[in-house]
């Protein structure tokens, strides 16, 4: 694994000036809290989150949407998405109209020395 000692830059320090929703967040807001599973449960403590995106353009940057989905998933479950301490992505190429949006939430922590994912 390649290390550089450098502090890594957020998004809120990345950009001058205050930043707005657009209109097409607050309708992917809206749209993903009718369509998120209202029983699921997030475990306690440091979490672990694993997503798939499902994309028809190849063009699409597969880490682009985390940002925007872990803010509604931090929202609609209630708990502060600063206790992510490991995220999984994954970029999916499908056909147009065939778009979507997988996750899993678990407890951070490894299994017999290994990380898991039973997706």
């Amino acid at each position: 694994m390649t290390t550089i000692r450098l502090k890594p830059l957020s998004v809120n320090d990345s950009y001058q000036g205050r930043r707005f929703s657009t209109p097409e967040l607050k309708d992917f807001k809206d749209i993903c809290r009718m369509l998120l599973p209202k029983d699921l449960k997030v475990p306690e403590g440091k979490l672990e989150i694993y997503y798939q995106f499902g994309f028809s353009s190849k063009m699409s940057d597969w880490d682009n949407p985390i940002k925007a989905f872990q803010d509604v998933l931090a929202e609609f479950y209630g708990f502060n998405d600063n206790i992510v301490y490991r995220g999984i992505g994954e970029k999916i190429d499908v056909e147009k109209g065939k778009e979507f949006i997988k996750f899993k939430i678990k407890s951070y922590g490894k299994k017999n020395g290994k990380i898991e994912w039973d997706f």
